[in-house]
């Protein structure tokens, strides 16, 4: 196995464990699997967690010259800083469905970009995430919801490993195959 242990800096373990944090929150309160609890409960978290820290740390990878990881954590950081100041006032469902399609398409951009495997995987996780609660909100679906929120939690314990993983040096990137090994030519 590959143990390529770089994910980055001190600021993108930082990141990425606000992120992976505030994402398990987010996630697990909607898919409603612990009772009780509801992803308006994440408000909290996602706004200080996932909106000021996340953003403060997208500055920072600015500062260290990592446009990437500051674009990210700072479009991010909005995201999460925004949905959490709205969160109670009274909204349609057709603009929160708009807000989410919107923050979809950064996920996109984000997963789009390149990175590393595990950055990408937590975007395009996030990604369709944000699709999924987007169309339930426009199709007033809790069930597609919670689907979303399953891949919210599967976004945030992605996220939340690469961080531990630099950490603890653990593994980062999948094992790779020698050119033409594992496939044989019949005839």
């Amino acid at each position: 196995m590959d143990n390529d242990v770089s994910a980055g800096s001190t600021t993108t373990v930082v990141g990425r464990l606000a992120l992976g944090v505030t994402l398990l929150a987010f996630g697990l309160g909607s898919t409603d699997v612990i009772d009780g609890v509801t992803a308006a409960d994440a408000v909290s978290l996602a706004h200080y967690v996932g909106g000021v820290a996340l953003f403060v740390a997208g500055l920072l990878a600015f500062r260290d010259r990592d446009t990437a990881t500051g674009t990210a954590f700072s479009a991010l950081g909005a995201l999460w800083f925004t949905w959490a100041v709205s969160a109670g006032n009274p909204i349609s469902d057709n603009a929160a469905g708009l807000f989410l399609l919107l923050f979809a398409l950064v996920a996109l951009t984000l997963t789009l970009a390149g990175g590393d495997v595990l950055g990408q995987g937590t975007y395009g996780l996030f990604f369709v995430s944000l699709l999924l609660l987007a169309i339930a909100r426009f199709a007033d679906s809790g069930s597609l919801a919670k689907v979303g929120g399953w891949f919210a939690v599967a976004a945030g314990a992605v996220a939340w490993y690469a961080a531990t993983a630099a950490l603890a040096h653990w593994p980062t990137a999948l094992p790779r195959r020698a050119a033409g090994r594992g496939v044989t030519a019949t005839g």
